[in-house]
């Protein structure tokens, strides 16, 4: 069952990430910004709009690339102690990222919400997973 879980968790997510990745990074921006964020990017001056899509374009884009990372390496992640803790340490800086704008700026949508828990729940269960199969463990006597 942890195993169904973990897959169940892990494939969903990085599935979302590489979707979300090439969309935000390639192809329509403009539609994250207006239904995720309320915002018509078209309403900003050309300088920040420009300047915003640069920058959204590449943390969308470096996203895509940590989904392809976590697919590509999904066997090492689960067997090998440096791969299965970066993974968990990239994924946990984006939960903290939420958890402390939370705090910081307030309380976000529903959705953002859903994320932030959806997100918490799969690293512990990939977390959980990982402990149990005793890649943290090898080695040691």
């Amino acid at each position: 069952m942890m195993k169904l879980l973990k897959n169940f968790f892990f494939y969903t997510y990085v599935g979302l990430v590489i979707l979300a990745g090439a969309w935000g990074a390639f192809f329509n921006p403009n539609l994250d910004f207006r239904y995720l964020f309320d915002l018509d990017t078209g309403s900003l001056s050309t300088y920040t709009q420009i300047n915003m899509l640069s920058q959204y374009r590449f943390l969308r884009a470096l996203e895509l690339g940590f989904g392809v990372f976590a697919i590509l390496f999904y066997k090492e992640i689960f067997s090998v102690k440096k791969f299965n803790g970066l993974f968990l340490a990239i994924m946990g800086f984006g939960i903290l990222a939420r958890a402390v704008s939370w705090i910081m700026d307030g309380t976000p949508s529903g959705l953002f919400i859903f994320f932030f828990a959806y997100e918490a729940a799969g690293w512990g269960i990939i977390y959980l997973y990982s402990r149990k199969t005793g890649i943290y463990n090898a080695g040691r006597k």
